[in-house]
């Protein structure tokens, strides 16, 4: 089979964490060690990533020096897609077999200059803060902060995928036996100008969303969106939250879903399993073998008439 697997920015750094490099290079040693049985079991495997936090430490960083220094977000996109991918590329070189091909490829993704999400930034970045925090970043650097859990966070403009122009590369790739990292943080968002030409633009695509672009466009069998959460939840955050097994994309509506969360994650599933017929799947990363099964997280499919439900314990609110 040939599967798109989209590794959530929380599954490689935990809440709360520190972001130094040797933590991230632990947690990308246990993403690999999940989904590199994939590649033994003989599927063609397409990796993508968040980089919610990363991007995030890297505009403070690059906001900390010179202010002729400070880099627009499309670039920071790319250093975070290329630092993430080599971690995660170097990871499955050291697990899989000699001879085993790995290409980290930084990915352009065009959106449109005129889609309002750049009028109503959504998309969380960067670490968490206090509400004081938040204040006083929003009046110094003029960010847009919004509560984020208990905290607050930086959001910035959260444009919907068009196009990937690197497509034909990847499946160029996939099809002669590599394993692809690509589409790392949603892309690197980057808009037509009317002469053709292409430019960035200050935005942070969904990972989500352009991972079920990705997965259509390359006639992926199944999306498998990865994150810290074990399922899908109805009513999530009161007494009566149910976790979803099995669902039918009709019978979710994903405005009940939290909009800087969980949210692009059912719209990204819902989407592909309707465009396609196939099969997309949200849960654990660790549990990504159970959820192939369906024996774990939740798979929405059009073979499903409605929604099943399924006894789980609760787990931690995610983002991309």
């Amino acid at each position: 089979m040939r599967i798109v697997a989209a590794l959530g920015g929380n599954a490689l750094l935990r809440r709360g964490e520190p972001m130094t490099a040797a933590l991230q290079r632990k947690n990308v040693k246990a993403a690999v060690a999940a989904i590199a049985p994939l590649i033994l079991d003989g599927h063609e495997l397409v990796i993508t990533h968040g980089n919610g936090p990363q991007v995030g430490l890297l505009a403070l960083q690059a906001a900390a020096g010179p202010a002729d220094g400070v880099y627009p977000l499309d670039i920071l996109d790319a250093e975070s897609e290329g630092m993430v991918g080599y971690l995660i590329e170097q990871e499955l070189q050291n697990m899989l077999p000699a001879g085993s091909v790995v290409a980290t490829l930084l990915t352009q993704i065009r959106v449109d200059r005129r889609d309002p999400a750049f009028r109503r930034p959504t998309k969380p970045i960067g670490p968490i803060y206090t509400e004081d925090e938040a204040k006083r970043l929003a009046t110094e650097r003029s960010w847009v902060m919004k509560p984020d859990g208990l905290g607050w966070r930086r959001v910035v403009p959260s444009p919907l995928p068009i196009a990937i122009l690197e497509v034909g590369v990847i499946n160029l790739l996939v099809s002669h036996g590599v394993t692809v990292i690509c589409a790392g943080g949603g892309g690197i968002p980057v808009i037509e100008r009317t002469d053709g030409s292409l430019t960035g633009v200050e935005a942070v695509i969904d990972k989500d969303l352009a991972s079920a672009l990705l997965a259509h466009s390359l006639g992926a069998d199944w999306l498998l969106l990865l994150t810290d959460v074990d399922a899908l939840y109805l009513d999530w955050g009161t007494q009566s939250a149910r976790a979803v097994a099995i669902a039918n994309p009709h019978a979710l509506d994903p405005t009940t879903f939290d909009e800087g969360s969980m949210r692009p994650k059912v719209e990204a599933a819902i989407g592909f399993a309707k465009e396609t017929g196939r099969t997309a799947a949200i849960g654990r990363l660790e549990e990504v073998a159970a959820i192939l099964k369906g024996e774990a997280g939740t798979t929405i499919s059009c073979a499903e008439n409605g929604c099943r439900l399924r006894l789980a314990p609760h787990s931690s609110d995610a983002s991309s």
